[in-house]
């Protein structure tokens, strides 16, 4: 990427980010100063204060951890508000209707953001890749091939769930519950289903995925400066024919190919301009994706602008399953093989937007109608330092006519705040960090991709 494209992207993350804390902490502000409660301070980002303005009696920083914010309100007794009081100064108290509606109006803000974000994207089009559920290459010997599934047979069903394209066949097995499949395999109109079994492979971080690769063309789209591929004469465009003799059908089969060379000096055979050559290459191991590599990029696949994109409804529904499926994965003893290792935290989380903007910034806004979602449940959740305990204490004052103890409430707060910075630690260095190499590669894909715009039509051919 130019420097260029790289300024312009880590602008519009923070742009982007920002914005849905800003909505969020925005809903709190506004409804607080509606029902006449003390704000103190309107703080994005946590820790040392970067910039810091008074306007009137409001404190506005921006602090140095973009993680999330807060705003300060002594009398809803917020975990920030606890760090002091508002100067002794003291303060009428609120009624809980007051502390629920202060409350809510946080994570009410970022659905109603989600909302507006989805309504946009329906009139300027979503992108579409085009993976079609094709099958590539299959191994005469291997399980696959011996129930009789050959490469040009399509995926319909996977337990009983239609699917058209690889995305939703690995969501489907990716987040299941189970390590066998129900397999719905069309062939000239005639479909069988197979009991097949997912595996775990080197190099996804533990997930599950069917022995059964995509028929994606291997044509190179990038080659690293100094690697075996570039040292061997290797140049964008060529596409693989031959890898040590065995014919290469699709992108998976030539990694699992490259990765069990085992370094040794391979031959492939590309064609070029009609032409087929030859050339010499030794795979090395690469410690950042596991995986032994030659240093190429495959060219990416093909976006189509749906246009008009799926409705705002369609695509919250979207977002709302795909929490479900993540949360019954992570559920104990789902034998799903997703942990708390798979989910982002805020380096994640940046990292997905910048990916999606090198690609089309509508990618990156369909992110944030996901981002602005889950930050609205999640903040629900009953939970002390989230939005949702303060409204289950609220209701409590309600319905005893007394507020929860102040030290039972500086105790929980404190308590899950830590909890909460652990996790989210913990997810940062076992995830987002772990995870580093697989989003070099992605970035390297994300460079080579195509967007046609314009179309309200998806080709599915192969």
């Amino acid at each position: 990427m130019s420097y260029l494209t790289i300024a312009y992207v880590s602008v519009a993350v923070i742009l982007l980010f920002g914005a849905a804390i800003f909505v969020h902490e925005w809903g709190h502000y506004w409804v607080a100063l509606k029902r006449g409660l003390k704000v103190e301070e309107f703080a994005i980002g946590f820790g040392p204060k970067l910039f810091a303005w008074k306007r009137g009696e409001v404190l506005w920083t921006v602090r140095a951890i973009p993680a999330g914010g807060f705003v300060k309100l002594p009398q809803m007794i917020t975990s920030e508000a606890l760090e002091g009081s508002s100067g002794g100064e003291q303060l009428a108290p609120i009624s809980p209707l007051s502390k629920i509606l202060v409350a809510f109006a946080g994570p009410f803000m970022n659905v109603v953001f989600a909302f507006a974000i989805a309504g946009f994207l329906y009139f300027v089009g979503l992108p579409v890749l085009v993976n079609p559920s094709y099958i590539g290459h299959v191994e005469p010997g291997s399980a696959e091939g011996q129930l009789g599934i050959q490469e040009g047979d399509q995926i319909v069903a996977v337990n009983g769930n239609p699917v058209d394209s690889w995305q939703q066949i690995r969501m489907e097995v990716i987040f299941a519950t189970t390590n066998v499949f129900d397999v719905s395999i069309a062939r000239a109109g005639v479909t069988n289903t197979y009991q097949l079994t997912a595996r775990t492979r080197e190099g996804t971080g533990g997930l599950k995925w069917l022995d059964l690769p995509p028929r994606e063309a291997p044509v190179v789209g990038a080659v690293e400066t100094g690697k075996p591929a570039d040292l061997a004469g290797l140049k964008a465009g060529d596409r693989f024919v031959y890898f040590d003799g065995v014919p290469v059908y699709s992108q998976e089969q030539l990694v699992d190919l490259v990765n069990k060379s085992n370094g040794l000096e391979s031959e492939v055979i590309v064609l070029r301009d009609g032409e087929e050559l030859s050339f010499k290459v030794t795979p090395f191991y690469d410690e950042e994706t596991k995986r032994g590599r030659i240093g190429i990029g495959f060219a990416a696949g093909t976006y189509f602008v749906q246009k008009p994109g799926p409705t705002p409804v369609e695509q919250i529904a979207d977002v709302l399953d795909q929490m479900k499926r993540t949360v019954i994965a992570l559920w104990p003893g789902s034998n799903s093989g997703v942990g708390a290792k798979d989910l982002s935290g805020p380096v994640g989380i940046l990292t997905g937007i910048a990916y999606q903007l090198t690609i089309d910034y509508r990618l990156a806004l369909s992110f944030m109608v996901l981002l602005n979602i889950n930050l609205a449940i999640l903040n629900l959740l009953p939970v002390p330092v989230l939005d949702g305990g303060h409204i289950t204490m609220s209701i409590y004052e309600a319905i005893f006519r007394r507020p929860v103890s102040l030290r039972f409430q500086e105790y929980a707060t404190g308590f899950f705040a830590l909890l909460l910075i652990f996790f989210m630690l913990y997810v940062t260095v076992f995830g987002d960090i772990a995870r580093f190499g697989q989003m070099k590669s992605l970035f390297r894909h994300a460079a080579q991709s195509e967007v046609v715009t314009e179309t309200n039509t998806v080709p599915a051919a192969p």
